[in-house]
């Protein structure tokens, strides 16, 4: 993918560059105090703006770690509307924590779902509201260096590497990419299935990881489509109800990057009207009426809406969609899946450091 760059902000990065690099100068050298916890902490983050996959990664650690600990998820809740330490349950709406949080206590309503700005806080707070909690995931984690984490995976889009890029605002860095050596683990998301050895072995060149880092590949891996809303029966996957040619879909994303979703649709539906909003698109009634009259249009036999599972924890919260509407309405799970036979090495990476870390301590 190629982003067009304008020169004038350059300079800009620049100071942004000075900036940050002060910033962790001061959490390096301990001029700013950093905080450590006595349980298992795992950041997932990124370098780069927008979308790497944070969230389905996320997702993996939690099936991973549930079934043998008691989790705890804490985000920022990004665009929420509320302030402060919060804890889903089942009367909390989107705006109280934010569409990603949401998405998870839908899908993993046994854990602890939480939010807070002030990373610090929230961990301080989930041991004295849940103090039963074994392991912590900080979900968009790494800029916050008041915490240190006992194990970082940093995530990199395939598409837009973090090395090929720049700081903001002439890029889409968040700091200089040499504070990669924080991490314990980088994760190539996103990355084609049929990637080659000798791609591979370039890509891993060119990140330059540390000795102690392992670098793993992982793709993106649609689901079969669920009914948005849960009194919608679900008997088969939509995708093959009556083949391609006589279906159709009007797409609804506020992604960061709806295209590779939009593509693989392509593969099951003839006829695609895709309204793309901003990532983390607050919809509205217009916009509900749009598709509702959008679906109208379709001329295909088969007719759907389909979202993204983000987008899902939104939409879920219109209760006045027509019933015709609601039947259609369905949105299409992620998974996260390990390329070369990696995911046996990664799963066992975390286990053993969860296993082994009744304090937190640096694995590396």
């Amino acid at each position: 993918m190629t982003f067009k760059r304008n020169i004038l902000l350059y300079p800009f990065s620049l100071l942004f560059g000075a900036f940050t690099g002060i910033r962790n100068f001061m959490y390096n050298t301990g001029i700013l105090p950093k905080h450590e916890f006595r349980l298992p902490v795992i950041c997932v983050g990124n370098i780069t703006v927008g979308g790497t996959g944070k969230t389905p990664h996320t997702e993996y650690l939690i099936n991973l770690l549930r079934e043998n600990y008691r989790v705890a998820t804490l985000s920022r809740g990004y665009k929420r509307k509320s302030t402060g330490f919060r804890i889903a349950n089942q009367s909390i709406k989107v705006s109280d924590i934010g569409d990603e949080p949401m998405q998870i206590f839908s899908k993993y309503p046994d854990i602890t779902v939480t939010v807070d700005r002030n990373r610090v806080h929230g961990v301080q707070s989930i041991l004295k509201e849940k103090p039963e909690t074994e392991v912590i995931i900080l979900d968009d984690g790494y800029q916050h260096r008041r915490i240190v984490p006992g194990f970082t995976i940093l995530l990199t889009d395939f598409n837009r590497l973090m090395v090929r890029d720049f700081l903001l605002p002439y890029g889409e860095l968040r700091e200089n990419v040499s504070n990669m050596d924080r991490a314990d683990v980088i994760v190539i998301t996103k990355s084609p299935d049929n990637i080659s050895p000798i791609e591979r072995r370039l890509i891993v060149k060119e990140i330059k990881k540390a000795p102690y880092q392992n670098l793993y590949f992982t793709s993106i891996c649609y689901l079969a489509p669920q009914p948005l809303f849960s009194e919608v029966s679900f008997t088969e996957n939509i995708f093959f109800r009556y083949g391609k040619e006589k279906q159709g879909i009007v797409l609804v994303t506020g992604i960061a990057n709806p295209l590779p979703l939009k593509e693989y649709l392509g593969n099951f539906f003839s006829e695609i009207i895709h309204f793309c909003f901003p990532d983390h698109h607050r919809f509205n009634e217009k916009d509900i009426y749009k598709i509702s009259e959008a679906y109208k249009t379709l001329e295909t036999n088969g007719k759907w809406i389909i979202t993204t599972e983000k987008d899902a924890a939104r939409l879920r919260e219109f209760s006045n969609i027509a019933e015709s509407i609601r039947d259609v309405f369905y949105y299409v799970p992620v998974g996260v899946h390990f390329l070369n036979n990696d995911k046996e090495e990664f799963d066992n990476l975390i286990l053993e450091y969860v296993r082994r870390n009744k304090r937190n301590n640096r694995i590396s």
